[in-house]
């Protein structure tokens, strides 16, 4: 995995980080989570889709929804 890299100003303090975009989308999905999880309601959704195993293919989705 590509190294983060710090940006530092003229006084050596850090002001800044470089990180792989990987690691971005990693700290972006789990932000994401966070927030969505923070209601008991939607959390409850949330493992509950995770756990689905049926569902309906996009062509259908977009059928339905006359897309």
């Amino acid at each position: 995995m590509t190294d983060i890299q710090y940006i530092s100003d003229a006084k050596g303090n850090p002001v800044g980080v470089i990180v792989p975009i990987e690691i971005c989308h990693e700290i972006e999905s789990e932000k994401e989570t966070a927030y969505l999880t923070k209601s008991e309601t939607m959390k409850k959704r949330l493992l509950e889709a995770k756990d689905r195993t049926t569902g309906i293919s996009l062509e259908e989705t977009l059928e339905k929804l006359g897309i």
